[in-house]
Parts: C-alpha cells; sequence; structure tokens
C-alpha cells in the first residue's frame, strides 16, 4: 500500500521491469506482473488513513469471519474488517508480537495454485520466538492440516520454514525485540522478491530514489535489502 500509486508504479516498473494491470480490486489495487506472471498487489492509501507504507503479506483462507475470530481467540488483534470487497473479504490483522498481516478470502488472481508455487516472492516473519509464532499462525491459517493445498512445517536451522510442494512460501525467524528502537527489529513481515542478480536491481533502485539498506550472503545466495522511495523495504535474493 502506497501514498503515491503512480509514482509507485514508476519506481517498480523500472527497478523489477514489472507491468501492471487491474485485478479483481478494480482500479485501485494493481497486479503487478513478471513476464506476464502475477508477482503481487500495488494500492493506493486513502489521505485519512495515517499509516506507514509497507509490503504486507495475505494470506489466504477459506472463511475469513471464522479466521479472525480464531485470531481474536488466540490474543492478536484484527485491526480493520473482514469486509466485503468485490468478489471477496478480507481484513487486516496483527499477531501477538506485533507482525502486521492480512487475510483474503476469495479470487484474487487467476490460476492461483499456479502463482502460489511458482511466483518468485516469499515471505520471512523476524519475530521473538519462531516456534510459538509458528503454533500461533498453525493454528489460526490451518497450517500443515489435512485440506487439500495445505503447506508443510518444518523446524530447520533455528528456523520454521513453510512448504507447498517443496518450494519455500514462508520462513519464521527467532530474535526480534517488542520495543526496540529500530522498527527494523521489531517483529514484522518482510516481503523477499527472488531474481537473477539483486545487485543489478539495486543499483536500479538508487537510481530511481530507492536506497540500499543491508546486503549479504547465505548458503542460499547473496541478497540485498532496499527501502523504496516511500519507505518502504524489501530484499531482493538470488534466484535459487
Amino acid at each position: 500500500m502506497v501514498r503515491d500509486l503512480d509514482a509507485a508504479l514508476d519506481f517498480y516498473g523500472a527497478v523489477m521491469g514489472w507491468t501492471f494491470r487491474t485485478g479483481v480490486l478494480g482500479e485501485e489495487v494493481l497486479i503487478a506482473q513478471a513476464d506476464g506472471a502475477p508477482v503481487a498487489g500495488l494500492g493506493a492509501l486513502t489521505p485519512a488513513c495515517r499509516v506507514a507504507t509497507a509490503w504486507t503479506p495475505y494470506f489466504a483462507v477459506t472463511d475469513a469471519d471464522e479466521t479472525a475470530s480464531r485470531i481474536r481467540e488466540r490474543g492478536a488483534t484484527v485491526a480493520v474488517g473482514p469486509l466485503t470487497l468485490h468478489t471477496g473479504r478480507g481484513a487486516l490483522a496483527s499477531d501477538r508480537d506485533g507482525a502486521v498481516f492480512g487475510i483474503w478470502q476469495g479470487p484474487l488472481i487467476d490460476n492461483w495454485e499456479t502463482w502460489r508455487d511458482t511466483a518468485p516472492v516469499w515471505t520471512r516473519l523476524h519475530t521473538r520466538d519462531a516456534f510459538d509464532a509458528a503454533i500461533f499462525y498453525g493454528q489460526v491459517l490451518d497450517w500443515a492440516g489435512d485440506r487439500p493445498g495445505c503447506c508443510d512445517v518444518q523446524y530447520e536451522h533455528e528456523e520454521v520454514i513453510l512448504r507447498h510442494d517443496g518450494h519455500t512460501v514462508a520462513r519464521i525467524t527467532s530474535g526480534a525485540l517488542e520495543a526496540a528502537p529500530d522498527p527494523a527489529m521489531r517483529p514484522r513481515w518482510h516481503t523477499h522478491f527472488s531474481v537473477s542478480d539483486p545487485h543489478f536491481h539495486a543499483a536500479r533502485a538508487q537510481a530511481h530514489g530507492g536506497a540500499v539498506v543491508d546486503h549479504g550472503a547465505t548458503a542460499a545466495g547473496e541478497w540485498v535489502r532496499l527501502s523504496d522511495p516511500d519507505g518502504a523495504t524489501f530484499t531482493l535474493t538470488a534466484t535459487r
């Protein structure tokens, strides 16, 4: 969600090479595409909405109202909704440690199952206790359930990893501090886009008003954390 949608489209189009089209939510939310495949959504914040520009993950659910009840029952917060929007129902929530996420019931993009397993995007939760967070999200979102399409949850190298058909869709990492003075150290979901060359895209981001926040390398490859001109952060990771 951004304050200036046109500026955001220019930035992400130049940096990531994305094109944009309207989706089921109308003109106010555009679908970003990489090589014709949907990657993410960009929407405009209303002037009255005094929240930070940010990338926020939305999890698909079968019943938004039931999921919202589960969130509240487990001591977390539903800040907005569930609301009916065009062809679905959605809500914005935060978990017990304050990390913000959304839920969505209903169609949003074509070929959802294909997108889930092939889109060059995944998300990581930096939180106080990865194991405790995995239990919360598992109960709320029915992870590791018996329904078709459910994901496998595994604990590896002090991380909780969520996979579907071997494709990593989310990771949960311990260590964030609830009252840290630096917002980047507080519990939060953080979006990662896989690209062939993170440094190439980072250079383009800097040329178009963005900034490099951090960079490094892991066994999986190099990564660069960026901030767009409006302050939203995201990470580019080398294609795995």
